[in-house]
């Protein structure tokens, strides 16, 4: 037998042992053997199928596949993965309950009550409490979309002040001009007198 890494290069005989040789050329046996020829690697940790080189080919050892960044393992061999897939996006209105690894998928979980989520988010959120006015209310996608009652500004407040002024004044200058029309001219010239 030829250990791992290796190939019989001439079987024994009962006056020689068996002589063995390295794997080379992107070949490879893993186990103690009596082949003559070793195992071509594999060579498909094809991207197209979420997979990358987790461990490139030695003597002693196949190329061994993960997963790509956002897919899991659909079918896992001892050391890697020969088939994967992209995690799960979640819906609108739903949560990343478990986010996915590996091994598993993502898991996604609907909001409930007053809470949102756009999918992307790892819970729901509370709808937010409109302190004014509200807009439209939320759902289980959405926020609520809230306004703001229309304070009056600077230049409102000054103008009513300004107008209340001058209605004041022209109110209270009209008082004065009547009362004096109707006062006794009489009674006017003694006071003077």
């Amino acid at each position: 037998m030829c250990s791992p890494g290796n190939r019989v290069h001439k079987h024994c005989t009962e006056f020689t042992s068996t002589s063995c040789v390295p794997c080379t050329d992107s070949t490879f046996l893993d186990e103690p053997n009596g082949l003559t020829a070793c195992k071509l690697c594999t060579n498909n940790c094809d991207p197209g199928f979420g997979l990358t080189v987790k461990q490139p080919c030695t003597p002693s050892s196949d190329t061994v596949c993960g997963t790509l960044e956002g897919f899991y393992c659909l079918d896992p061999t001892k050391d890697g993965c020969r088939a994967a897939q992209r995690h799960s996006s979640c819906k609108p209105g739903q949560y990343i309950s478990h986010t996915g690894t590996t091994s598993t998928d993502t898991v996604c979980a609907d909001c409930t009550g007053d809470t949102y989520s756009d999918g992307s988010l790892t819970s729901c959120q509370p709808h937010t409490e409109c302190e004014f006015l509200e807009i439209e209310a939320g759902t289980p996608w959405s926020d609520s979309e809230c306004g703001v009652t229309s304070l009056p500004t600077a230049g409102t407040i000054a103008g009513v002040l300004i107008g209340f002024l001058i209605a004041t004044i022209a109110g209270v200058s009209l008082f004065i001009v009547r009362t004096r029309e109707n006062l006794d001219p009489q009674i006017l010239t003694q006071d003077w007198a």
